[in-house]
C-alpha cells in the first residue's frame, strides 16, 4: 500500500496541474504496454485499494478460472502526459501488479525484475542500466518507405528526422528522463536516442515511455515509427544495446584502473556470466520471428558469444576505460533490440551476470578479430558458442535454463514459452513472398 506521503503528494500535483485523467499503466509478458484511466474522483481510492482488473484479457496473465487482478499504482511514477491537453490534463503511473489476496503477482513483468533487483540489493549491487535505443520512421504502418536517405551522423537535408528526434527528447525531458545523445543511425531513416543511465527499474519504466513518446511524436507529424527488429533487408536491424554496471553505493564494482581493460574482477566475472548465458537469454531479448532476420553476419549484430573491447559485431563490448571517469566503467550487451520486454530482459541480464559473480566465472580472452575469420575449429577451442539464428532455437535454450526458471518463475517461462511456441508454429506454416519469387515460376 501506498505510504500516506507519497499519497498526498500525488493528488496534490493532481490539484497543482489540473489532472483529470490518470492513466495506470503495466505490461504484459511480451512487454506491451497495457492501460485504464482513471478521474481524479477516483485516484485517491486507486491509491489505497488498487484497481481490480480482468487478468485472463491480458497476455501471459491469468486462466479465466482466476482472472481477477489488482493493480496498485507506484506513485514515484507519476508523470504528467505533455502530449495531452494541458487544461484537463493527463497524467501516469505505472503500476504493480497482485493477487486480491494482495500477494505480488508472479507473471508480472516488472514483479520479476524487482526480485531479481532485490538478490543483487543482498549481495551488496546496485545496477545500472543506459539503453542505446533503435528505430525507424516510415511514410506509415503499410509499407516501408524512408523519409530519407541519411546515414550514420548524418545532417540535413540526408537526415529528415532532426525535429521528430528534437520533439522527442524534450517530451521524455520534461517527463524527467534524461537523454545522452541523439543521431541519424547507419541505415536509412533509422535513428537513435540514447537515455542516461540510471537504476535498471526506472530505465525498464523509462524505456517503456521512451517507446510510447516516439510513436505519439510520430503520429503527430503524420509519419509512423517502428520498433521492429529488422524492416528492411539489407540494411541494419534496430537494437537496444545496453550499457550495464553495478555499483557498491558510490563505487563502480567494474572499475578497477589497474587490470586490463580497466575491469574489475566483479566486472570480468558479470561478463563471463553473461557469456556463459547467452543463449539462454536470446529469448527474451529476441523475442520475435524477425528478431533473427537482424541477427546475421555483415549488419554489425552478434551471432557468437564473444567478447571485445572494440568489435562492434560482438556480443559483449567492453569500451575503454576513462581513467579520470572510473564511474564510467561499463559492459555493453548488444544482442536484445528495441521490441523486447525491458522488464524481462534486465532481470535475465542481471541474473546471468550474478551467477558469474556468485560462483566466480572465468573470463575467456577476447576474441579481437571478426568472427567470420574464424574457424569452426578455433571457435570450438575457444569455447565460443554460436547464439539461438531463429526463435525456434532460443525457444529451446530458453526452455531448458535452469537459471532462467530461478530468476523469472515457472509462471513467466511457461507463459512464455507457450506464446512463442505458437508465434513460431505460425511463421514455419506460412509461404513467404520470397519463397514464391524464387520457385514458383521454375518449379
Amino acid at each position: 500500500m501506498i505510504d500516506a506521503g507519497s499519497q498526498q503528494h500525488v493528488l496534490q500535483a493532481c490539484r497543482e496541474h489540473d489532472v483529470k485523467f490518470v492513466r495506470l499503466w503495466f505490461t504484459d509478458i511480451l512487454g506491451m504496454l497495457k492501460s485504464v484511466a482513471i478521474t481524479m474522483e477516483e485516484l485517491e481510492h486507486a491509491l489505497t485499494d488498487g484497481v481490480v482488473f480482468d487478468g485472463a484479457s491480458i497476455e501471459g496473465f491469468a486462466r479465466t478460472d482466476e482472472s481477477d487482478m489488482l493493480m496498485r499504482p507506484d506513485a514515484g511514477t507519476f508523470q504528467l502526459l505533455p502530449w495531452r491537453p494541458r487544461e484537463r490534463a493527463v497524467a501516469r503511473m505505472f503500476c504493480d501488479i497482485e493477487g486480491l489476496d494482495g500477494e505480488p503477482f508472479a507473471g508480472d513483468p516488472r514483479g520479476v525484475l524487482r526480485r531479481t533487483l532485490g538478490r543483487a540489493a543482498a549481495a551488496g549491487f546496485t545496477c545500472y542500466v543506459s539503453p542505446e535505443i533503435e528505430f525507424f520512421y516510415f511514410r506509415d504502418a503499410q509499407e516501408t518507405e524512408p523519409l530519407d536517405a541519411g546515414g550514420y551522423f548524418d545532417l540535413t537535408p540526408l537526415d529528415s528526422g532532426s525535429d521528430l528526434r528534437r520533439e522527442t527528447v524534450l517530451t521524455l525531458e520534461e517527463m524527467g528522463i534524461p537523454v545522452a545523445l541523439s543521431h541519424h543511425e547507419a541505415a536509412a531513416s533509422q535513428h537513435e536516442i540514447d537515455l542516461r543511465y540510471t537504476d535498471a527499474l526506472t530505465m525498464a519504466d523509462s524505456i517503456m515511455t521512451y517507446r510510447l513518446v516516439v510513436k505519439e511524436v510520430a503520429m503527430r507529424h503524420g509519419v509512423y515509427a517502428t520498433f521492429m527488429p529488422k524492416p528492411l533487408t539489407h540494411a541494419n536491424g534496430s537494437g537496444m544495446h545496453l550499457q550495464l554496471s553495478l555499483f557498491r553505493g558510490e563505487e563502480n564494482a567494474f572499475a578497477d584502473a589497474e587490470r586490463a581493460y580497466g575491469l574489475s574482477v566483479v566486472g570480468e566475472q558479470f561478463t563471463a556470466g553473461l557469456l556463459r548465458h547467452a543463449p539462454e537469454l536470446m529469448l527474451l531479448g529476441n523475442q520475435w520471428v524477425n528478431s533473427y532476420r537482424r541477427l546475421v553476419p555483415g549488419f554489425e549484430a552478434p551471432t557468437h558469444a564473444t567478447w571485445s573491447p572494440r568489435n562492434h559485431a560482438d556480443l559483449l563490448r567492453v569500451p575503454a576505460m576513462r581513467r579520470a571517469q572510473p564511474e564510467s566503467t561499463r559492459v555493453e550487451f548488444r544482442a536484445p533490440d528495441a521490441a523486447c520486454n525491458p522488464y524481462l530482459v534486465c532481470a535475465g541480464v542481471l541474473a546471468a551476470g550474478l551467477a558469474g559473480v556468485e560462483q566466480g566465472y572465468t573470463l575467456p580472452p577476447p576474441l579481437e578479430r571478426d568472427v567470420r575469420e574464424v574457424g569452426a575449429a578455433e571457435l570450438a577451442a575457444r569455447g565460443v558458442s554460436a547464439l539461438p539464428s531463429s526463435l525456434g532455437e532460443a525457444i529451446a535454450a530458453f526452455e531448458g535454463s535452469a537459471l532462467m526458471r530461478e530468476t523469472l518463475g515457472e509462471h513467466v517461462v511457461a507463459s512464455l514459452v507457450a506464446n512463442k511456441r505458437q508465434e513460431w508454429t505460425e511463421f514455419r506454416r506460412e509461404v513467404s513472398d520470397w519463397e514464391l519469387r524464387r520457385y514458383l515460376g521454375t518449379l
